[in-house]
C-alpha cells in the first residue's frame, strides 16, 4: 500500500507547477527486499500511478546489504532494470564497507544525521563528510545529508559539496 500510495501521490505532485522534476523516496524493509513479488509490485505501482521509474528512489540500509549480499545484489540489479534509483540510507552507521559501493548499483548515499549533528563541532566529522561526498561523486552518485536543522549546517554542507539535504530546517516530515 505504501509503495502504491507514494507513487500515486508523487505523480499528482509532479503535475503541479514547478514540481515536474520532483522525486519521491521510499524506505524498503528487509522483508520487502526479500519478497519475490517486489519487482511486480513496483512495476504495478509505477504503471498504475503514471510515475516515471526514474522519479522513485528506494532506500535501503547498509545492514540490509550485509545480510545476503549476493541475493540483494541480484534484486537491486533487477530494480535498476526498470529504472528506479537506489539509495543507501544512514550511511556510516552500519556495516560500512567500500565493497558495498563497488558491488551494488547505488545512485545516492544518505549521510546519517549523527554526522550532521557533529558537523560544526568536529573537523574530523567535516573531513569524513567531505570524503563521502567526493567518493559518491567519483562513483557517479549524489549525496543527501539527513537531519539538517539549522542554516549553518546547510551552509557548511554546501561548502563540503553536498547539494541535497533533508530535515527540519527545510520542512517538518
Amino acid at each position: 500500500w505504501v509503495l502504491n500510495e507514494a507513487c500515486r501521490q508523487a505523480a499528482l505532485w509532479r503535475r503541479m507547477d514547478g514540481l515536474e522534476d520532483m522525486s519521491i523516496s521510499v524506505n524498503l524493509s528487509m522483508r520487502q527486499l526479500q519478497d519475490t513479488k517486489l519487482l511486480n509490485v513496483l512495476t504495478g505501482a509505477l504503471k498504475d500511478s503514471g510515475l516515471p521509474a526514474s522519479r522513485l528512489v528506494l532506500e535501503i540500509t547498509e545492514s540490509m546489504l550485509a545480510l545476503d549480499a549476493d541475493r540483494t545484489a541480484g534484486v537491486l540489479e533487477q530494480l535498476k532494470t526498470i529504472g528506479v534509483k537506489i539509495a543507501i540510507d544512514d550511511f556510516g552507521t552500519g556495516y560500512s564497507s567500500l565493497s558495498y559501493l563497488r558491488a551494488f548499483p547505488v545512485d545516492s548515499i544518505k549521510i546519517d544525521k549523527s554526522f550532521i549533528r557533529e558537523l560544526s563541532h568536529s573537523s574530523t566529522t567535516s573531513a569524513l563528510i567531505e570524503a563521502v561526498v567526493n567518493l559518491a561523486s567519483a562513483l557517479g552518485a549524489y549525496t543527501v545529508a539527513e537531519g539538517i536543522e539549522y542554516s549553518e549546517q546547510a551552509s557548511l554542507l554546501r561548502k563540503l559539496g553536498c547539494t541535497r539535504g533533508q530535515g527540519y530546517y527545510y520542512c517538518r516530515p
